[in-house]
């Protein structure tokens, strides 16, 4: 399975309460921060709900 590197690029301040929810299980915590995932079904839901938010590359 491929490995995804997911990076918040954008804040989440005034975003609703669920797109804060879905980047704090991704794991990330404040700006630029990366973290690696598996490309997963549930995770690459997660990443499509805050696409906006993120930038997502496959390592």
């Amino acid at each position: 399975m491929a490995k995804l590197k997911v990076t918040q690029v954008r804040s989440v301040i005034r975003r609703p309460e669920r797109q804060k929810r879905t980047i704090e299980a991704l794991g990330l915590r404040r700006m630029n921060q990366t973290v690696t995932h598996e490309a997963t079904p549930q995770v690459l839901g997660m990443i499509k709900k805050v696409q906006h938010l993120v930038k997502v590359e496959e390592v």
